[in-house]
């Protein structure tokens, strides 16, 4: 099977060099085996290997090769869920638990970026932007449950001249600005997790898809779960699943809460450090309100990344860069004549009610997905969470796993037909 390269991004053609990890061909016996090569499967893999647990990896192209490569890198507080709808879901105790998770995740960034010397281009602040009245509604109605429930004390209220001040825009009224949250370079982040997983110890396999698994193990007699590569398998006691949209037929029942929606960036030219700073003088990650948002931020290198419109066709037929860039001339139209350096795109995994989806499928099968948009944070702590699952500690991980979540309606035939009506009516609510 031929190994397909990055996206013709603009992290990859600033990604760190990286080794191409060999092909698995024949067995490999292991403690736990992971599949998937993002944020969540690296995370995992280097929690575990720190613990001792001899790992195998398997990643179906390159390490990051999927959404953790191609995002935003925006990491940002909670679920994509509202905490509202969380608490409903769960209860408030065990919302006030993954919130709290939530937190942690962002200091887990920047304690794994210290400790093992990533180079990610990390940047402290994240701007939330209110475009319509109802929106700054719902910000000052969230400000106060963060800081009266939750005792978030790292964001605050920006009205609209401070907005304006900083943002070198007239479409925004107000914004939450949050000194916790921040962003990134996510795929060289993501190859500095897999770097660190296997100076820890974890053994890591590109070009190799995992095709299904047979377990045979159980809480009696113990047992062997095989993971069957084309070339291979693996063998382990525990295995994580962390290929989300990507695992396909794989795990059909995981595919059924999950689907895969595109989502479009590009980067412009290099605007210089003073033309850069114009745009967003304090550096921040920015996402609006509406359901069909626009995000963007600055990198490293003084280019504007924006991302906009999120296609639930399942179709490539729209001309994706052209409408991307229409969007970013839409927040700044004073980059009318800068050239577009880089455009992709790629599939990111949705559950129907936003929240991630974590669990088992056997006693010693463990699964992460679902993060719907919220994943440069999230997917992290989240191979925390199953590595301290695995080495007996699972409450927290129990908690995720308690959250609902129901199979996309319509089947595999009107699934994707229904979410785009639904979605239709959510970018006209966005119109009005």
């Amino acid at each position: 099977m031929a190994i397909q390269p990055h996206a013709q991004s603009y992290y990859a053609a600033s990604a760190h060099p990286a080794p191409q990890r060999p092909v698995l061909a024949g067995t490999v016996d292991c403690d736990v085996c992971v599949v998937g090569g993002g944020i969540a499967g690296c995370s995992a893999a280097l929690h575990l290997a720190e613990r001792g647990y001899r790992v195998v990896l398997l990643e179906e192209n390159r390490i990051g090769w999927g959404a953790s490569g191609r995002s935003g890198g925006q990491a940002i507080y909670g679920l994509a869920a509202p905490q509202s709808k969380v608490e409903r879901l769960v209860g408030p105790d065990a919302a006030r638990i993954l919130w709290d998770v939530t937190v942690e995740a962002l200091a887990l960034i920047r304690e794994l970026i210290a400790k093992h010397r990533v180079d990610c281009d990390w940047a402290d602040g994240q701007m939330l932007t209110a475009i319509k009245q109802r929106h700054d509604a719902d910000l000052r109605s969230e400000l106060e449950e963060l800081r009266d429930k939750y005792q978030y004390r790292s964001v605050r209220y920006m009205p609209r001249d401070e907005v304006r001040s900083v943002l070198a825009t007239d479409r925004y009224i107000s914004a939450l600005y949050d000194s916790h949250s921040g962003h990134l370079h996510p795929l060289n982040y993501t190859l500095g997790l897999a770097a660190a997983a296997e100076r820890a110890g974890a053994q890591i396999f590109e070009g190799t898809r995992a095709i299904d698994f047979i377990n045979s193990a159980n809480n009696a007699t113990g047992g062997t779960a095989r993971v069957r590569t084309s070339n291979g398998e693996a063998r382990s006691k525990y295995v994580v699943l962390c290929g989300n949209v990507y695992l396909g037929d794989t795990v059909r029942a995981l595919a059924s809460k999950i689907m895969a929606v595109a989502t479009y960036i590009v980067a412009t030219e290099p605007l210089g450090a003073a033309r850069a700073r114009e745009l967003i003088t304090n550096n921040a990650a920015v996402s609006d309100m509406n359901w069909v948002l626009d995000y963007f931020r600055l990198s490293a290198d003084h280019r504007l990344l924006f991302g906009g419109r999120v296609n639930y066709s399942g179709l490539s037929s729209f001309d994706a860069p052209s409408a991307t860039r229409t969007r970013m001339l839409g927040v700044f139209p004073q980059l009318s004549d800068v050239r577009i350096d880089y455009a992709w795109g790629g599939d990111v995994d949705i559950t129907l009610n936003r929240a991630p989806h974590f669990g088992r499928l056997a006693p010693n099968v463990y699964f992460l997905q679902g993060f719907s948009g919220h994943g440069i944070a999230l997917t992290g702590i989240a191979g925390k969470l199953v590595a301290e699952a695995i080495a007996g500690t699972a409450e927290r991980f129990d908690v995720f796993a308690r959250i609902p979540h129901a199979n996309f309606p319509g089947g595999a035939a009107l699934r994707r037909p229904a979410l785009v009506l639904a979605m239709l009516y959510y970018r006209i609510k966005d119109l009005l």
